[in-house]
C-alpha cells in the first residue's frame, strides 16, 4: 500500500466513496487487514460490506495516483479527489492532478492499467502530504 503504515487511503473508508458518494474518514474501531493493509471504515456495516467483497471496493493501482500511474510513476494521493468510473475507485494526488486525468479519463485508464503492477519496481515515489480530517 501507499505508507510506511499500511493504512489504505491515509483512513479513508473505501465503502463511503460508493454507498455516500464521499471522501469519509474511518474510525480505527471499524478496521479490517486485507492485501498487506489496513483498512478503516466509518461504520460495521461499511467494513463487513468490504469484507464480502474487497476487490468491488478497493481503489485502482493500490490505492496510488490514477494520472501518475497513467504516466508509469508512484505517487501517494488526497483522498477528497477521486472518481468512480465504470464501478470502479480511482483517486489522485491533487485536484490539479485530477484535472489533468478528467482529461483523458479512458485513455489514462488503458496507460495506467498497462503500468500496473510492474510500476512497482520504480524507485522514486511522489509524497503528497495532505492533512485531512480523521
Amino acid at each position: 500500500m501507499e505508507s510506511a503504515s499500511n493504512l489504505a487511503i491515509r483512513g479513508a473508508d473505501p465503502v463511503a466513496y460508493f454507498t455516500e458518494e464521499a471522501a469519509v474518514p474511518g474510525n480505527a474501531a471499524y478496521q479490517y487487514t486485507w492485501n498487506g493493509a489496513t483498512w478503516q471504515f466509518s461504520s460495521a456495516e461499511n467494513r463487513a460490506l468490504f469484507a464480502a467483497n474487497p476487490e468491488a471496493y478497493a481503489p485502482q493501482y493500490g490505492g496510488y495516483c490514477a494520472k501518475a500511474m497513467s504516466e508509469g510513476n508512484l505517487a501517494s494521493v488526497d483522498p477528497r479527489v477521486w472518481t468512480i468510473v465504470d464501478g470502479k475507485l480511482y483517486l489522485n494526488y491533487s485536484p490539479d492532478v485530477q484535472q489533468q486525468w478528467v482529461q483523458d479519463i479512458p485513455g489514462n485508464i488503458v496507460k495506467g492499467d498497462a503500468n500496473w503492477p510492474s510500476v512497482l519496481t520504480v524507485k522514486t515515489f511522489y509524497e503528497n502530504v495532505v492533512s485531512w480530517a480523521q
